[in-house]
């Protein structure tokens, strides 16, 4: 009977020394409970056989590399509403059965390629409310089970179709209050976005910031053609030789300053390689508009004329039946009397 006491003493201790000090650990739902502790980093010491990981409400910064190594079997790991800037790839790695990762609410500006590598059972990414002005073209190895992904309320100006289209799972996107640039860069994510729909997918569907005459606009009532093609790269060799182009792209970038397009150098050279459509298509209505006004014109003239040749005829008729016809008949008074003293 004592060393059943002893023993239950000694699992006591360990059970308690498991659950960090300041969180509360539920043994039935495998559940940690960290959530508004003020904790700056991951907490040590958790349970390793917790599921389920609450850590919303603190001041987290970083994650450590080795973060959950003590914690292989989470399902949800809930880190939203903390001071994240940014996530080392690899941080997550260790959590090979995790199923959804919430970092809403933190101050995440990018995030690196494979960052979420190695999580073949992730089904829900939530990125929203971050200020992410960049994602990268793959999250990782083993991502492709992803059913849900946010990027609401962020920076985003445009996204890779390359990165939409290693998730193939995908059911639901949600794009909403980013500022969306409508130029070349984004067409693929147009192209993608038809498709997704058509397939049956969920999305709130992309707004367009810029450029000024598709602000507020639905992404899918932008016109094909009005895209335009992304300009090729410039070799270092090509530039010296190439240099006019550039002074004239400049010029034009500046002439489209006034849509408040944000960004580098090379969206400024897009926009005045996406713009082209509309200025041939100005020149074209004016072409046809000239060409129907010089018609006219000469339709008119063409009638005038006929007018005219119509009354002239109708006079020069007139004037032979009442001039010249008794002329004929009675002859002048000079054949009269040349007449009358031939008779004579």
């Amino acid at each position: 009977g004592n060393w059943l006491l002893v023993w239950s003493v000694i699992l006591l201790a360990h059970t308690a020394h498991c659950c960090p000090d300041k969180c509360l650990c539920y043994t039935a739902s495998k559940t940690a409970d960290c959530k508004n502790r003020g904790f700056t980093e991951i907490p040590a010491h958790l349970p390793p056989e917790i599921q389920i990981l609450q850590l919303q409400n603190n001041r987290i910064w970083r994650i450590n590399q080795n973060a959950f190594t003590a914690t292989p079997l989470l399902k949800i790991l809930d880190l939203s509403n903390n001071s994240l800037s940014s996530v080392a790839p690899g941080a997550f790695q260790k959590l090979r059965y995790l199923q959804v990762l919430n970092l809403t609410r933190n101050l995440i500006h990018y995030i690196e390629n494979k960052t979420f590598s190695f999580l073949p059972h992730l089904k829900e990414l939530d990125l929203s409310s971050n200020s992410i002005i960049r994602l990268p073209e793959t999250f990782g190895n083993s991502t492709g089970n992803i059913t849900l992904f946010s990027v609401k309320h962020n920076k985003l100006q445009k996204m890779e179709r390359i990165l939409l289209e290693s998730l193939p799972n995908l059911k639901v996107v949600l794009f909403k209050d980013n500022p969306w640039q409508c130029n070349c860069n984004i067409f693929g994510m147009k192209l993608w976005l038809e498709s997704f729909l058509y397939r049956g997918g969920i999305s709130d569907g992309i707004i367009c910031s810029a450029p000024g005459i598709w602000k507020g606009k639905d992404i899918l009532k932008v016109p094909y053609e009005l895209f335009g093609a992304c300009p090729l790269r410039i070799a270092p060799m090509q530039q010296a030789s190439n240099h006019h182009h550039h002074g004239f792209e400049q010029r034009s970038s500046l002439k489209h300053s006034h849509h408040g397009e944000l960004g580098d150098s090379s969206r400024g050279s897009c926009e005045t390689k996406a713009r082209p459509r509309p200025v041939s298509l100005r020149h074209a209505i004016a072409t046809v508009v000239i060409t129907g006004v010089v018609c006219g014109v000469v339709c008119l003239m063409m009638l005038a004329a006929a007018v005219y040749g119509c009354a002239y005829a109708a006079i020069t008729a007139k004037y032979h039946k009442e001039h010249l016809a008794p002329v004929r008949q009675h002859g002048t008074p000079e054949e009269k009397e040349m007449f009358e003293s031939s008779m004579a």
